[in-house]
């Protein structure tokens, strides 16, 4: 059965709340977006729920929009970029009907990274001493290492996890598995994990990787939060997610010459459209470095300007 607009939109704001941490500001504005198009399939399609929503609907409802102010229209299609985003993410639709509807002049988005340095300082604020110290520094190493979805992450399974070997499987959108290489920092710490999971006095769900201290299987929320807490720790500004990690993982292979269709393959991506994102990322990666170390560049950019 599918969900109406109120159901899906309510859900939408609890994610914004929740697991974005944003301010109400932020959240009403978002609201006021998606509330736009609700309106506009209302009264032009009425029988299309969010679902139904197709790249046609939303380029007629851009054009319903009759707005020539281009700042405008792309702060409304942001909204609506992240609410398809987020019900693709939770597998209410299979595609998102937003993602090739561009925005006048905004360009591509691009979305944020970590750098190694940051990613170390991350691991380094890790309390080892406490008794989830070994499995949140498990949870990082695989996220980073292995580019998962956090609903990939929580859904882990020890049947999944192949150490000799050096891989897992993981399973993605639509229940679509896939290979993940895995390094050794990921093998050392999961193996350090288990340990300590061992101990744990009552285990509900045993074949679950991850666990809480109550040995049940952990929450979305509960990574976004342990993410937040240690960036806190941390010292690190940037809005960081377990996506984040995500990005990270994809952009320095990207950066470190990895071929993009072996990216597509271990990030689970359908199309190889969605991977080339991280080509943009790089060349801005390498247009900065030119900016900042090349002799020619620096005469244009003297310090200060």
């Amino acid at each position: 059965m599918k969900e109406n607009w109120s159901d899906c939109i309510g859900e939408f704001k609890n994610y914004l709340k929740i697991e974005r941490s944003l301010s109400e500001n932020s959240i009403m504005a978002y609201m006021t977006d998606i509330t736009k198009l609700r309106e506009y399939c209302e009264r032009q399609y009425p029988a299309v729920m969010p679902q139904d929503v197709t790249s046609t609907v939303l380029t007629a409802f851009i054009k319903w929009l009759d707005t020539d102010n281009a700042r405008t229209q792309s702060r409304i299609l942001s909204g609506i970029r992240s609410f398809f985003r987020y019900m693709h993410l939770e597998g209410k639709i299979e595609e998102n009907p937003a993602s090739l509807i561009e925005s006048p002049g905004t360009g591509i988005y691009l979305p944020d990274v970590l750098s190694v340095d940051e990613i170390g300082i991350i691991i380094s604020a890790i309390d080892l001493s406490k008794p989830e110290g070994q499995r949140n520094k498990a949870i990082i190493e695989t996220l980073y290492g292995c580019g998962l979805r956090v609903s990939e992450l929580i859904n882990l399974k020890l049947t999944d996890i192949f150490f000799k070997q050096e891989y897992m499987v993981v399973t993605g959108k639509g229940e679509k598995q896939r290979l993940v290489p895995l390094n050794q920092s990921i093998i050392k710490e999961t193996e350090f994990y288990l340990q300590d999971r061992s101990g744990l006095k009552k285990i509900s769900d045993e074949n679950i990787l991850f666990l809480n201290r109550r040995g049940k299987k952990l929450s979305r929320i509960m990574i976004y939060t342990m993410i937040k807490d240690l960036c806190i720790k941390a010292g690190i500004k940037k809005k960081v997610s377990p996506h984040t990690f995500r990005h990270s993982f994809a952009t320095h292979l990207v950066q470190a010459g990895a071929d993009l269709r072996a990216v597509q393959e271990m990030l689970g991506h359908e199309s190889i459209l969605t991977t080339e994102i991280y080509t943009h990322i790089d060349r801005i990666y390498l247009s900065e470095t030119i900016g900042l170390y090349h002799p020619r560049a620096k005469l244009h950019n003297p310090p200060g300007q």
